[in-house]
């Protein structure tokens, strides 16, 4: 079953709004990311909508996919970026990001990102230790600036998701304790070059329950009412990401119940409200298009290998994560195999599904792995020196190319012997 109805089968070909996977192939070659613009645009609609009754503001999650078409698809519906590296800074700008629809977060912000954030003007910087808020105000003082902070509360609620993406517990390593960021609220006039102006959560990411947001919710309320009394003016509340969509099984709350359920929670704090959703906007927006190289059998288990590998799509490798597999042909004279989808990369964990049931598996014949338009391309690499896929965007009944493949040459261009 495909979760996205912008993939869709007509006369037994997988087809992506109205362009034709092969035609795409023949063109561009596999292994191949493919994108539905429209899926970006209806996702986003269908969260700002739910959502109309309170103030709020989107900012994309560019670490999901930080294609600059990507990117400036969201910012021409109004979204901002919310950005988690000098890098993915440099992206929105180059995508046509304004300063103050952008928030640069991150554990680790190196004193450079910082600096790079401030002279941009950015509109927050998510600070996740004290130590960090220190220096942002040391780097603001030495360029006269005034930064614009949230801190991140660590509300160590249990987001009931894979312990990898799980960033709200007390074990984790981001954000501070409620008890730690209410003492750090507290220095604002200590600090002469950081103004307090936001208080931000972000429990983890591909949650499908809604409890774990509330009660998170419940816990930053009480924060940004003591934080009040401080006399900290806080003007956004940071729902942040981490909403689950449906890869296999999962039976993720919808974005309208999402809304009722927190709307009354938020109507009356007085603030901006913030989401940054990722995943949601883009996941089952994209697919990996694979071509079989060889079918083979050992012992009694088939394998299809395949010419994409954990280099294009990491994480059934890093996290056992299902990804649907479909053949971009339906044959109707081919009976169904259980196979392991292997790669030709040099590790055993070099897989992009196993025991699955797929149609009949021959060489040359096109498979395309679902739900990567979100955590795929961003977490590619060039293990065995193997080159990184195009990226293409399609719209309607065109499409383009928004990244191409990389050429040898550019991955030998700073190398000498």
């Amino acid at each position: 079953m495909l979760e996205s109805t912008n993939f869709t089968y007509k006369n037994n070909r997988l087809y992506c709004e109205d362009v034709s996977v092969d035609e795409i192939v023949r063109q561009v070659g596999t292994p191949v990311y493919i994108y539905s613009k429209s899926y970006f645009k209806d996702r986003y609609t269908e969260f700002t909508n739910a959502f109309n009754s309170i103030n709020h503001t989107i900012f994309y999650a560019a670490k999901s996919n930080f294609n600059l078409s990507v990117i400036k698809t969201f910012l021409d519906l109004g979204s901002g970026v919310d950005v988690n590296s000098e890098g993915e800074l440099i992206r929105a700008l180059k995508a046509g990001a304004t300063p103050d629809k952008i928030i640069l977060t991150g554990v680790g912000k190196t004193a450079r990102e910082i600096k790079l954030g401030l002279e941009h003007d950015v509109l927050m910087i998510k600070a996740e230790s004290e130590e960090e808020v220190y220096l942002i105000n040391d780097i603001a003082s030495q360029i006269h600036k005034i930064a614009r902070v949230a801190l991140r509360v660590n509300p160590d609620v249990d987001a009931q998701t894979h312990p990898y993406i799980s960033t709200g517990l007390a074990e984790n390593k981001f954000g501070k304790s409620v008890e730690d960021a209410l003492e750090v609220y507290s220095k604002e006039k200590e600090l002469s070059n950081v103004r307090f102006t936001g208080i931000d959560m972000h429990i983890g990411s591909q949650i499908v329950t809604i409890d774990p947001f509330i009660e998170a919710i419940e816990k930053l309320k009480e924060v940004h009412k003591i934080v009040t009394s401080f006399d900290v003016h806080i003007e956004h509340f940071d729902i942040g990401g981490g909403i689950g969509v449906k890869y296999k099984d999962e039976t993720p709350f919808t974005i309208k119940e999402f809304a009722n359920a927190i709307i009354p929670k938020l109507s009356t704090c007085g603030c901006d409200i913030l989401f940054e959703p990722g995943r949601f906007l883009t996941a089952n927006a994209g697919a990996l298009i694979v071509e079989v190289l060889y079918t083979k059998k050992n012992s009694s288990k088939n394998f299809l290998v395949v010419d994409g590998a954990m280099t294009d799509l990491l994480r059934p490798s890093i996290y056992g994560s299902y990804h649907h597999v479909v053949p971009v042909t339906v044959y109707s004279n081919r009976e169904n195999r259980i196979y392991d989808v292997v790669g030709p990369v040099c590790e055993s964990g070099d897989f992009l599904a196993k025991n699955r049931e797929l149609q009949e598996g021959r060489q040359n014949d096109y498979y395309a792995v679902m739900s990567a338009g979100a955590y795929a391309m961003v977490m590619a690499s060039n293990y065995n020196a193997r080159r990184r896929a195009p990226e293409v965007l399609v719209d309607g009944s065109s499409f383009k190319v928004v990244r191409s493949r990389e050429t040898f040459d550019y991955l030998l261009y700073d190398e000498s012997v």
